[in-house]
């Protein structure tokens, strides 16, 4: 079709139709998005309740959320580098030990807890409100969308980004009915209103865009509650030794600020046996073959014991919690006799591996029943280097060669006195304490030391007893048994965040329009339109495939001849000049925007 333009009517006349067609476009392509308006400035009234509502709308701004994301990242970073006090205490001892300017300077700042510093929480919450206070109108706004239809044609259609046009014999309401049907056909929200029919479609973008943003506030959530009510505990268990889930149990024991140890399920297991392989050759030689414990557990005061094997990889989950096996040993079992020799002392001794190849290290301390040659009562510590592989007597220091019980050798030193248990103060297990301790001196006048295979009697000075390193070395499994409540939430939400971004960025809301008129000369002009959130070439696709369908629903008529002039004749044989050449029958529907 085409327009002509009279060129009547005053400037001020055409200002007002630019401003009317402007608002009808505005209002077809409203509400695209639920994202809140960015309004001119407009700075509050002064008072308490002005400034209050500016900042609020600040801080559940997007782009304000966007910022304590970031800080909220930020803020995590020390707590991956630095040592920690719910973690590691050692190494924030040690930490501040090194560093004695940083270390006071950390612990003002509050990067030993991080996360349970106070910035850190002020972020977090901010975040968590400025999340909910965005959230929740969008949601409500992208509701009432839902509820209603999409908004009419614009006036002039040929102002949107993507137009096309044809001419049909077909009635006008033939076509809509034909354009209703098409649209539902391609999942479309269509309806008709007046003489065009309204669609949209593409609602899971902001579907996808709500989902993300919820489903970070559940992850917030989940991470909040599940550092508030977690806990975690280590247990260094030798074989045929058992445990049962209480916290006098625990070796040691980290909880949240929540936690109670009424919230410590009941169950318990014995590791019955520990199975290790390695490899014996290549460059991969001491690396673990098989690396599994073998359990035999119940769950709740009067479950039924059964068998279960975890690794590293493959916890044990009882009741919301999960054993992991973290480490192992050795145990060798040792004898101590009195100098009357009674047996005082018969046990394996757990004992801390150094290297990859298990060279192990440690303390043995006899604490009770023990009387010397001179029938007095004391305490006896013994210094004990385990090493499961030895390379042999003059073949350098005394380090294992194989983490495998190739060639056991037990090196001890002796002591004897007071230990120190008694004074209040805590001590290692695995360290000796020799304030109150006396050597053992053997006939050179040298601290009293010997190295002992499986079976071997190391005497002690004077007719004071003697200790004993047994054929049976057993082995020992340190596991750790975690209880972190949120962690099946954080991680739904994690998935449901990736799946609601990605749809958020793939999938585009758009709408299109086809109205259907009578023509000045009785044909029906047949006009269609489409409008996309932001610029995209798949809108004037889409809109091309269905004006091409719609097309051979209502096909183009014959647009009509021109009426010659008076003064101009036909040729005889019918032909017209080549100055003034028929116009084309056909109108083939255009793809994209028509400019007029």
């Amino acid at each position: 079709m085409s327009t002509t333009d009279t060129g009547k009517g005053t400037a001020a006349q055409d200002d007002s139709t630019a401003v009317r067609d402007d608002n009808e476009l505005g209002a077809a392509g409203s509400q695209l998005s639920t994202a809140p308006r960015e309004d001119a400035p407009n700075l509050p009234s002064l008072g308490v309740i002005g400034w209050a509502r500016w900042f609020w709308r600040q801080l559940t701004s997007m782009r304000v959320a966007l910022i304590l994301l970031f800080l909220l990242s930020l803020g995590a970073i020390p707590g991956s580098l630095i040592p920690q006090s719910g973690t590691d205490e050692m190494k924030v001892e040690q930490f501040t030990k090194d560093h004695t300017t940083l270390g006071p300077i950390y612990e003002k700042l509050g990067l030993f807890h991080v996360y349970s510093s106070v910035w850190f929480s002020a972020i977090y919450i901010l975040l968590f409100v400025s999340l909910i206070g965005c959230i929740v109108p969008r949601t409500w706004q992208f509701v009432g969308q839902l509820r209603g239809r999409p908004p009419g044609a614009p006036r002039r259609l040929t102002r949107l980004p993507a137009y096309t046009t044809w001419r049909t014999e077909a009635e006008p309401e033939a076509v809509r009915e034909a354009a209703l049907t098409l649209l539902k056909k391609r999942r479309f929200r269509a309806h008709t209103a007046g003489d065009a029919v309204a669609a949209e479609k593409g609602y899971l973008r902001e579907v996808g865009n709500l989902a993300f943003h919820i489903a970070l506030i559940v992850m917030l959530i989940a991470f909040a509650w599940g550092q508030l009510f977690r806990s975690e505990g280590n247990k260094l268990i030798v074989e045929g030794d058992g445990f049962a889930n209480t916290l006098t149990q625990y070796d040691d024991f980290k909880s949240g600020n929540l936690f109670s140890t009424d919230d410590l399920p009941p169950f318990s297991f014995t590791l019955k046996d520990f199975k290790g392989t390695y490899a014996r050759t290549g460059p991969n030689r001491g690396t673990p073959r098989i690396y599994e414990a073998t359990l035999n557990y119940s769950e709740g005061a009067d479950g039924k014991e059964q068998k279960a094997k975890i690794g590293p990889t493959d916890p044990l989950r009882l009741d919301g919690s999960n054993v992991y096996l973290v480490s192992h040993g050795y145990a060798p079992v040792v004898t101590v006799r009195d100098a009357k020799g009674d047996v005082v002392y018969s046990q394996a001794v757990p004992l801390l591996p150094l290297d990859s190849n298990v060279t192990s290290s440690g303390a043995i301390k006899v604490l009770d029943g023990y009387t010397n040659a001179k029938g007095e009562k004391e305490q006896l510590g013994f210094n004990a280097f385990f090493v499961p592989t030895f390379a042999g007597a003059g073949k350098g220091q005394m380090l294992s060669q194989f983490p495998a019980l190739d060639f056991p050798v037990l090196a001890l030193s002796a002591y004897h006195g007071d230990l120190g248990v008694n004074s209040g103060l805590p001590q290692s297990v695995y360290q000796l304490d020799r304030t109150n301790m006396k050597e053992f001196k053997d006939s050179k006048g040298n601290l009293l030391k010997q190295r002992l295979l499986p079976g071997e009697t190391m005497k002690l000075p004077g007719g004071n007893g003697s200790i004993t390193f047994e054929k049976n070395v057993k082995e020992w499994a340190g596991f750790q048994v975690t209880h972190e409540p949120g962690s099946g939430w954080a991680l739904t939400a994690s998935m449901a965040a990736i799946f609601g971004l990605a749809a958020s960025l793939f999938i585009q809301r758009r709408r299109v329009w086809v109205r259907a008129t009578p023509g000045p000369d009785g044909v029906t002009v047949v006009e269609m339109a489409g409008l996309g959130r932001s610029e995209s070439a798949k809108v004037p696709e889409e809109l091309g495939d269905l004006a091409a369908i719609l097309y051979d629903t209502a096909p183009g008529a014959p647009d009509p001849d021109p009426e010659p002039d008076a003064d101009e004749a036909p040729e005889p044989d019918g032909k017209t000049s080549e100055a003034d050449p028929t116009p084309d029958p056909q109108a083939v529907p255009a793809e994209g925007a028509e400019t007029k």
